[in-house]
């Protein structure tokens, strides 16, 4: 993930980016993006000598989804298709960066590096190229496994046929919508549906109450995608949270919220698939920090769980180091 970006920029809209920030607000962005970038080198060369190359040869941990053994870290979509969860005028700038990066060839060429340091599986969705991404992986010999998120009945048409799907969870923020409007139970019936097409059933939410909703009314289920963040807060909801103190114009992450959702976690018996654990690349400035979130993270949910972190390795093998980290804090819980 690309380090958060801790400058005081001005403010420019993602709408107002692609259309064209003025001269000055594009400078300043385009001076404090290698800054970032250059902080994401430095993380890459922290790592020990030849940590990401030895940990190739040790067997990846694994937890068993349905009839699947599934690695303990799943890599993410989000970077692929140029989101970096920012929401600034840095933030779109690197959303176009690594749009423009993450071609076919390129999100191949990192998938096959994601199996050969053993991740197994491929989180993603219907949107843009992803699946024809997945689909031209698979054709070049690539055996990863798909979970595929989905919203509505539309968003399952795209997934017809796909080899290599064994599961797709409801959309997590349109799960939370519904649970928030009092209509969790529309949730269930396109759930049904992705039982009657013979995958894996899953739910995705940002909300620990959404887990305990869903564990009390017993639902046919096979896993939880958990974001350990909940970023999607309103004013209100932050203001009942903060009180009146300034609120930053973009995502909100609280350090308070991942034991929140470990809590959910823990009270299910369901396989969670924590996800989000890097703060959307908020955890990434301090190889400390880096470490912390995995070992936090491990340490807090079920030996049964997983991670889904997504990756930017334009710079460095991030692929080999998140895996040597999984190894190391994930072959302990």
């Amino acid at each position: 993930m690309i380090p958060g970006n801790r400058h005081n920029l001005e403010a420019c809209s993602e709408g107002s980016f692609q259309q064209g920030c003025d001269r000055r607000e594009f400078l300043c962005v385009a001076a404090s993006v290698p800054a970032a970038l250059a902080t994401t080198q430095l993380l890459g060369a922290d790592v020990p000598g030849d940590q990401a190359k030895s940990a190739d040869a040790t067997p990846m941990p694994q937890i068993s989804l349905g009839k699947y053994s599934i690695s303990r870290l799943i890599v993410g979509c989000h970077n692929f298709d140029g989101g970096s969860h920012m929401l600034t005028s840095a933030g779109a700038y690197m959303d176009k960066e690594m749009h423009a990066y993450y071609t076919p060839e390129r999100v191949v060429k990192t998938l096959r590096r994601c199996e050969e340091v053993g991740i197994n599986t491929w989180q993603g969705h219907e949107r843009g190229t992803l699946l024809g991404c997945y689909n031209r992986f698979r054709k070049s010999g690539g055996k990863m496994y798909l979970l595929g998120l989905e919203g509505s009945d539309e968003d399952m048409k795209p997934f017809a046929k796909i080899e290599g799907l064994i599961g797709i969870a409801h959309h997590g923020e349109v799960t939370d919508m519904l649970f928030k409007q009092g209509k969790l139970d529309v949730v269930k019936d396109r759930l049904k549906r992705i039982r009657d097409a013979g995958l894996l059933v899953g739910v995705s939410t940002h909300m620990p109450d959404v887990v305990d909703a869903v564990e009390s009314k017993g639902w046919d289920l096979d896993y939880f995608q958990t974001c350990v963040y909940e970023r999607h807060r309103d004013e209100a909801a932050l203001r009942k949270l903060l009180g009146h103190v300034p609120l930053p114009v973009n995502e909100v992450y609280l350090d308070t919220d991942p034991p929140r959702m470990f809590r959910a976690i823990q009270q299910t018996k369901r396989p969670c698939l924590a996800f989000k654990i890097l703060a959307a690349g908020r955890r990434t400035d301090r190889r400390a920090d880096l470490e912390g979130a995995f070992r936090e993270t491990f340490a807090a949910i079920k030996p049964t769980d997983a991670v889904i972190v997504g990756i930017y390795d334009r710079y460095y093998d991030q692929a080999g180091q998140n895996a040597a980290l999984v190894r190391r804090f994930g072959s302990r819980s």
